[in-house]
C-alpha cells in the first residue's frame, strides 16, 4: 500500500531554470534540482517533455537556476509556474541578467543564483533528468530565507502544476476533512483551492480585485465546486 501523504514529507527547495540566449529566453518553475557530486560540482534538474523550456535547455546546452526567497510573489510563480512560454515571453518585464553562458538568471525574489553546462540527459520517460556541470554560483540575498515545497504547501496552500515530477492527483490522497457546510472555489489557472472552512473570509465576500495568492488570477477564474 502507498501512502501518497508520505510523499509530501520529501523536501524540496523551489527554483526557476531557465535557458536561452540573449535573443531568447525561457524558465519555469522546479522543485526537483539537487547537488548529485561534489568535486567537480554537478547537479540535477528534472523537466517535463512537455515543459517549452526542456527544448531550449536541450537546444543551448546550459541551465540558470535562480532559488526563491521565502515570499516569492504570487506574480512570479504564476508566471513560471503555471503559464507556458510558447503563449507570451516570461521574460518580459523581469529584471534579469545573462550568465557567462549567455543564458539568462532570474534576479527577480531570488536569494542566490546557479549557473551549469548540461552533460547528460536522461529519459525518465515524462521527463528530462539534465546532469549540469556548476559553472558560476552567486549569493544575493544573506538575510532572506529560501522558498522550500514544505513551506509553498503548508502556508501558501500550494499545488504542484502536472508537469511536476511531485504532482499528486488529489483523488489519491486520503480525505481527511470532515464535511461542512462550507463551500469550496478552485482557481481554473493552478489549481488553488479556497476553502471556506480555513478562511475567515467567505469567498461571495472577497472583493471584486482579490486575486489568487499562488498564481495571481482574478477572483473570477474561480469555479465553485
Amino acid at each position: 500500500m502507498i501512502d501518497f501523504n508520505a510523499l509530501f514529507k520529501v523536501t524540496y527547495g523551489l527554483y526557476i531554470v531557465c535557458s536561452g540566449d540573449k535573443n531568447y529566453g525561457n524558465g519555469f518553475i522546479s522543485n526537483t534540482f539537487f547537488q548529485v557530486t561534489a568535486e567537480p560540482a554537478k547537479f540535477a534538474s528534472c523537466c517535463s517533455k512537455n515543459n517549452h523550456t526542456a527544448e531550449i535547455i536541450i537546444k543551448y546546452g546550459v541551465f540558470t537556476v535562480s532559488v526563491l526567497e521565502q515570499n516569492a510573489s504570487a506574480e512570479i510563480i504564476g508566471r513560471f509556474g503555471y503559464k507556458s512560454g510558447k503563449d507570451f515571453n516570461k521574460m518580459e518585464g523581469m529584471n534579469f541578467q545573462y550568465g557567462i553562458s549567455g543564458a539568462p538568471i532570474i534576479i527577480n525574489e531570488s536569494i542566490a543564483y546557479l549557473e551549469c553546462k548540461v552533460l547528460e540527459k536522461i529519459d525518465m520517460g515524462s521527463h528530462w533528468l539534465f546532469i549540469g556541470e556548476l559553472m558560476e554560483a552567486k549569493i544575493l540575498s544573506d538575510t532572506q530565507e529560501a522558498l522550500t515545497y514544505s513551506y509553498y504547501r503548508a502556508n501558501r496552500k500550494g499545488v504542484a502544476p502536472k508537469n511536476a515530477p511531485t504532482y499528486i492527483d488529489k483523488s489519491k490522497l486520503e480525505e481527511k476533512k470532515a464535511m461542512t457546510n462550507k463551500e469550496n472555489y478552485k482557481c481554473s489557472a493552478c489549481g488553488y483551492i479556497y476553502e471556506e472552512s480555513q478562511e475567515q473570509i467567505p469567498f461571495a465576500d472577497l472583493p471584486d480585485d482579490w486575486k489568487c495568492p499562488l498564481c495571481g488570477a482574478d477572483k473570477e477564474d474561480f469555479i465553485q465546486l
